[in-house]
Parts: C-alpha cells; structure tokens; sequence
C-alpha cells in the first residue's frame, strides 16, 4: 500500500471529512490520494493560514479533531499562526506537512538548506506543539499517526503536527506489519498519567452549599471538554448564576435568565460586579488570565471561596489563589458533582438574583442614545442576534468588532460562537466560517470582522462564493484599526499613526461583488431591513455596517483598578454603593 494512501485512510477513520488544504509540490502525493476518496474532501483555500483558521473552527464544531496540510518551506510556515490559535485556545488538531525527500534534507549538516524550499518546521513549531515529529522511517507512520491523534486529544487539547517527507508519502508499505502506539510502553505511561481527581468533591459541595451568593465562572474549557450539557444540567440543579469568559460565551444558551453575561477587561459591567460580589465562585475551564482579572488579580473574587477546575495542571493557581484547585477532566468532574447534587434543593436566592437584574437594569451596554450618525455597535449586535436562528455559528474577528459582540450578541440555545482567543488573530472569522460550515453541513454561519480584520484573508471570499458557502459576513467599517486606535486615543494623546494615519480600505462592497458574493451596505436605522434581506439570501452574502471612525468599545477597564471599576468610571460613592463588599483602595493609573 502507497504510505500517502495510508494516512488518508487514517484520517477517514478518525471520522475527518475535510482537509483544508493550499496545494505545493511536496503534498501532492497526499492529496493526490485523497482526490479519489469518497469519505473525504479537500477544501483548497488560497493561503494556508485561512487553511489553519477553518481546520481549527472544524475541529471546535465537530468536537474532535480539524486536519489542515501544507508543502514544505513557505505553506509550513504560513501555517504557524493557525497553529499557535490552536495551542492557545485548546484546539485538537492535526497538522501535516510536505517536506524535501530525506536525501536532500540538511539533518545535522552546518548548512542553511540543501533541497528547494526546505525549512525544518519541526524545530520552529515545537513551541507551539504538544507534538511535532519529522516523520523518517515509512515504517513508523502508524505510530506516530496515533501518537500524534492521542496527544492532540488527550488531557488539554491541542495542535500537533507531523512533517513527511516525500520519498516517504511515495513510500510502500505493509499496513499490517505497522508497530502500533497503543502497544507500546510509552502509551501505557501516559494513559497513567491522566488526571482524575475527585477527593475534594464533598468540600466543595459544602462551600457551594453555604454560599449566599454563588457564581460559576464558564472557561473555554467547557466546550473544549465537551461538558456544555453537563454544566447545563449543574446550572438548573443549583440555580446558580452563570457568568462566562471571552471564550467561554457558548458554553451557556444566554436566554437562560441566569445566564449573567461576559466579565473581564471588555466584558460587561454588570457582570464584573456580580463576581465582585459573589461568595462562592465556581472556576471552570479559565485560566484567569489579565483579560479577566485585570492588572490586580488580588482584588478578583476578593470576597469568594474559589474553586479552580482545570485539566491543565500549571494552571491552577497561576495568577489567582484559590481555595481549593482541582485538577481534573472537566467532564467528568461536572459528571461527579451532579451526582453528588442528586436530590438537592436549592435555597431561596431572591435577594442575590434581585441585586443581578438591578446591575443589568442600571448599567446596560448599549448607548442609551443612538450615536448622530452611523450605528451604535452594541445595539446592532443585539438586532443581529435577534435575526439570527437556533443553530447559527457565529464566529468573530479580532479588534473592536470582537468586543461589541462578545458583550452584546445574546446566544440562542444551539448556537455556536467561535474565537481567537489566546493568538487574537486578525482574519480569524471568515476562513473559520469555512470550517464551521464544512463540519456542520445545513447550518448558517455568521462571520463578523471589522474593516482591518476582514481584509487579512479576503481572499477566502473566492471560496465562500464559488461553493456557495451559507456564510453571512457581516464586517463592522469604521475606517481604522479600531481597537489600538482606541489605545492612542486613551494614552497617546490621539496620534493615531498606523491605525489611521497610513491605514487603507478599499470599497468593501466593489471587492465583495467581485468576488460574486451579493453585498448589502447599513447606515443607520435600515439595519432589521437589510439584515433580514440579507440573511434570508441562499448562500454568501456580504453586510457592511458604517460606524463613526471615533466608535470605541464601552466599558473597559484600565490598568491598576478591579474589575468592577470600569471605565468611563462611576463616581466613588455610587461604586460604593452598589458594592456589597468594602471598595480597594484606588492606585495611581499610569
């Protein structure tokens, strides 16, 4: 059997249907084996970055694993930035490499390169890995198949990646004669390895019992663990409020009336008072990282008994002390303490949840004036969410754009938000729309960019348009780099170099029907008509939402306050008087 036959036949029985892929010479043996395959498609993007974004969105929905291939040299490389958003957010998937045959490549030889377009990617990406392996020996390829596959799903997820050199994919081998990973020593060692701590269950349940005014904090975690309907299931048993983290957002339907919204730097007022003021705070999934707790993480949850979750052991008491961590498969912890919830009753929390809808009553997101010309962002996104359908995935850019709907696009049950979390990577959203729509055939997906984001890998409309993808990309224009532009405005005295000042767009809906996808354009208060047009449309469609160029995203929080103490700032006695808790003191803000 061809060894390049080999690996797609792998890859079909891990259940993979699509390899995102920009062809080069030193793939084409893979491809050429997966071309005649009925189980499973290659998705042939224009820049292998977009290949990386939408094998990762894949993976998010499928719940298992996202394949992206790329020749040697500069496709190895363009892949990194989809590799580290991977490695950063927890995503399992497998990436494979073309590489010169063995006979041209440099090894230990003190020179730069011998074959065309070699580069060793294993070297540079093993950073952001859990496992990265040039690939030698065709009689190895089974076992550093499943090596790899278990890794990227095992324990936290993660990418992997396995360079194959040419000769190599071209080799022929006896598929039954293949060493196996699963009947080595070395797997034996890790599956000893994996966490399952469940001792302090009891402890916890008595701080969550004793608590007057609990939250659970929902980390990316959650869906990372594929433990959204256990934590559903922990919420309506407990009838404890939920807040969540950027990236958790759809661990939780947001029309559960419990559901608290998103806290941190750009997260909602009302929900950074309510982890203020919580007593008992339940941590899963999150990292807790700045975004979160802000510059003075001893001021976070100041007043609540915290539990820590996390698969990751390194995790666990990084930035925050907690009361009591434990590390633990999030699944199956949520599993345990359900059980150990069985037959409970919860108590009468009227006066905790009265004092949640009084913080969301009084200090709502939106503008409570629409801004003289253009859109308000947050009030659009709440206009999108309500034209939007159970089932929608919705996946964001990085920058303003991000903000606006991470605070303000209530999530329906069934509806998916996916995010560039820990890479914050520009031109995440339309590349990871082509994934999510390959993984889940039938859905819609919605894509949302700012001006800066969407032209990143605007080239990917070539795609959308020529597969008539059900992507409606909604890109929020106003005209710079928002979200630093924001940031010079705040600490650079409004010199707005770069953001502004030497920053670009052509006309979006010129470049959009171009392409052939049609293209709507929102001004002001047209936004349910156009919306409904456009999303009613089969197929692409293009939205251009015009804001003011000065539109910043509001509240936020600034360097050396708690989260609770947002700007534009409240004044010190209302904070004080919406505070159950004693204030900080304030510190001096550089």
């Amino acid at each position: 059997m061809k060894l390049s036959d080999y690996v797609i036949d792998f890859l079909v029985r891990q259940g993979v249907n699509h390899i995102f892929e920009f062809v080069g010479g030193a793939i084409t043996h893979l491809l050429d084996s997966a071309s005649y395959r009925h189980e499973i498609s290659c998705v042939s993007v224009h820049h292998e970055q977009s290949g990386a974004f939408a094998a990762e969105a894949y993976a998010r929905i499928n719940g298992s694993l996202g394949v992206a291939m790329a020749t040697s040299g500069p496709g190895a490389l363009n892949l990194l930035t989809g590799i580290g958003s991977c490695y950063f957010d927890s995503v399992p998937c497998l990436f494979i490499t073309g590489q010169v045959n063995t006979y041209e490549y440099k090894f230990e030889k003190p020179v730069r390169q011998i074959g065309f377009q070699e580069t060793d990617i294993v070297s540079v990406v093993r950073p952001l890995t859990k496992y990265a392996q040039l690939v030698t020996s065709a009689g190895s390829i089974r076992y550093e198949l499943e090596k790899a596959v278990y890794l990227a799903r095992g324990g936290r997820p993660g990418p992997v990646l396995l360079d194959i050199p040419m000769n190599i994919q071209r080799a022929h081998i006896e598929p039954e004669e293949l060493a196996s990973f699963f009947d080595s020593a070395e797997y034996g060692a890790m599956e000893q390895g994996e966490p399952s701590s469940l001792a302090r269950l009891d402890d916890i349940v008595e701080l969550m019992v004793a608590a007057k005014r609990p939250v659970i904090l929902a980390g990316g975690g959650v869906r990372s663990a594929n433990a959204a309907d256990e934590l559903e299931r922990l919420v309506r048993r407990t009838r404890i409020p939920v807040v969540s983290s950027l990236m958790g957002l759809d661990a939780v339907s947001h029309e559960d009336p419990l559901f608290t919204g998103m806290i941190g730097a750009y997260g909602n007022r009302y929900s950074n008072l309510a982890v203020a003021n919580c007593d008992f705070l339940l941590i899963l999934g999150s990292r807790l990282d700045s975004r979160q707790t802000g510059t003075r993480p001893d001021t976070f949850a100041r007043a609540a008994r915290k539990v820590q979750v996390d698969t990751d052991a390194v995790e666990l008491q990084a930035r925050v002390a907690v009361d009591i961590a434990v590390h633990c498969h999030l699944k199956p912890f949520l599993e345990g303490l359900n059980r150990k919830l069985t037959g409970y009753s919860p108590p009468d929390r009227a006066d905790w949840l009265a004092v949640l809808d009084r913080y969301r009553a009084k200090f709502p997101t939106r503008l409570n004036a629409p801004p003289p010309e253009g859109v308000d962002p947050n009030l659009f996104m709440e206009i999108l969410s309500a034209a939007s359908t159970e089932g929608d995935i919705v996946t964001l850019d990085v920058g303003q754009n991000q903000m606006w709907a991470a605070q303000s696009f209530r999530l329906k049950k069934g509806q998916r938000m996916l995010i560039s979390g820990g890479m914050g990577a520009m031109g995440f959203a339309l590349p990871a729309a082509i994934g999510a729509a390959k993984a889940a055939p039938g859905r819609s997906v919605i894509a949302i960019a700012g001006d800066g984001g969407i032209q990143v890998n605007i080239q990917e409309l070539d795609l959308v348009a020529r597969q008539q993808l059900p992507i409606k990309i909604v890109v929020l224009n106003n005209a710079c780099l928002g979200m630093v532009r924001q940031f010079q405005d705040m600490y650079f005295g409004g010199r707005r170099q770069s953001t502004v000042i030497g920053y670009g767009c052509p006309d979006l809906i010129k470049v959009a029907e171009a392409y052939g996808v049609p293209a709507y354009r929102i001004s002001g208060a047209d936004a349910p008509e156009v919306l409904a047009e456009a999303l009613a449309a089969k197929g692409p469609a293009f939205v251009e939402v015009m804001l003011e160029q000065g539109t910043t995203v509001n509240p936020k929080l600034v360097v050396n306050r708690p989260i609770e103490d947002m700007s534009p700032h409240l004044d010190r006695e209302e904070l004080a008087r919406e505070m159950l808790i004693d204030l900080v003191e304030e510190m001096e803000v550089p």
